[in-house]
């Protein structure tokens, strides 16, 4: 079974209280305690919802109580609804995880894990099992996050991408899943290998993508690529593919 993207359980509610009362301000430490009261009366089983994961919904709305926790009780209705058991099942995503095309491997300067996505193995598949797939690839990079760190970092290598990748609904798809469901979870996506091509498609997506997470993506040029990687990746962490040292990991092969 793989464990939720957010920590339930009494005892990771204690223990994240401490890491929120560390790092936050008591401005902020009291609107979380202002956003817990509302969420609980609303739906009584968010007592147990950890306050790390609040303070990402507040801080992904600005600091908006309000607008916060509608996103969070729309979150926690949709994970119940889209994830009933808790998890994805691989049989639920046979196709996608048949394209071999998220990986994982190593943790950048900062401690967080990086994926890899290797675009041209991207085939449209039915749009719902796209989405499954991408709860389950985000979930699985969440579990992966070690304590201290709360966000990862993605590498989205577009070679050879082509007209048969280009599949707009999944990528807008898989846009409003991170923004709304996984808010102030992407740390840094870097996009490499850039065809001109893909820009076309990018326009299209773009005006769905929120200006946190603009500021996150880097475009990196191709001459400039290991270098500007090694400006956050040590080269002993580096995916194999890049000039650095590390084995890539299928998603499906990482252990949680």
């Amino acid at each position: 079974m793989e464990r939720w993207e957010t920590n339930f359980g009494e005892k990771g509610v204690q223990d994240d209280i401490g890491s929120v009362e560390d790092s936050s301000d008591d401005l902020e430490k009291s609107k979380i305690m202002m956003m817990r009261s509302i969420v609980e009366l609303q739906e009584p089983t968010s007592k147990d919802v950890d306050c790390l994961t609040l303070r990402r919904f507040l801080r992904a709305r600005d600091q908006d109580v309000d607008k916060a926790s509608k996103l969070f009780l729309k979150y926690l209705r949709w994970r119940a609804t889209f994830v009933p058991n808790g998890y994805i099942d691989i049989s639920e995503i046979p196709n996608n995880l048949a394209q071999n095309k998220v990986f994982v491997q190593g943790v950048d300067k900062e401690g967080r894990p990086i994926g890899v996505i290797l675009g041209q193995r991207h085939r449209q598949t039915s749009l719902d099992e796209f989405k499954r797939f991408a709860v389950y690839c985000l979930d699985k990079m969440c579990a992966s996050i070690p304590k201290g760190q709360e966000t990862f970092v993605c590498i989205t290598d577009l070679e050879g991408w082509g007209y048969a990748n280009c599949d707009v609904r999944a990528y807008s798809g898989a846009l409003t899943l991170l923004q709304d469901c996984y808010p102030e979870r992407l740390g840094k996506l870097f996009i490499v290998h850039v065809p001109y091509i893909f820009m076309a498609a990018w326009k299209l997506v773009s005006p769905f993508i929120d200006n946190k997470t603009k500021k996150k993506i880097v475009f990196v040029e191709d001459k400039l690529l290991k270098e500007t990687l090694l400006e956050y990746i040590e080269e002993n962490e580096l995916p194999e593919i890049y000039g650095g040292k590390k084995k890539l990991v299928p998603i499906q092969d990482l252990q949680s």
